[in-house]
């Protein structure tokens, strides 16, 4: 196997740092272990930032992702060190990271952690009217 989980992430420049644009990840293979017994946890990822100067690169991003599926790990923990991972390799204007665990005795877990650059503030949400076909066509 040629590629091998590493706690490396890569970055890339960004390439419209003049604007705030979303970035959005789906990444549902993580894994980790229960630090209580050992077991599998499952989760999925959703990452969302508006990047600064950097973006991170994918390929990094999976490989450091499997480099938890032997560790155990209570799950705001894990959360959390991923979400400061990501900031330092990256330093965003704004990211969220939501860690969406499957059950455990009865008890699906989602943990949400945000980082916020100082004095960022997001641009006013633009709300656009939905398109009236018959408006548009006289009818």
């Amino acid at each position: 196997m040629s590629s091998q989980p590493t706690k490396t992430l890569e970055t890339f420049p960004n390439p419209a740092v003049d604007r705030d644009f979303h970035i959005h990840m789906q990444i549902p293979e993580f894994t980790c272990l229960c630090p209580k017994t050992g077991q599998p946890d499952f989760a999925t990822l959703l990452l969302d930032y508006i990047p600064d100067h950097l973006c991170v690169e994918l390929k990094s991003l999976k490989l450091y992702i499997w480099s938890y599926r032997n560790e155990g790990a209570f799950h705001e923990a894990v959360t959390n060190r991923i979400l400061d991972d990501l900031v330092a390799a990256t330093a965003p204007r704004f990211m969220r990271l939501t860690a969406k665990f499957y059950v455990r005795g009865g008890i699906f877990t989602n943990v949400v952690a945000e980082h916020r650059q100082p004095g960022w503030q997001p641009a006013p949400r633009v709300e656009l009217s939905r398109f009236d076909s018959e408006s548009s066509t006289g009818g």
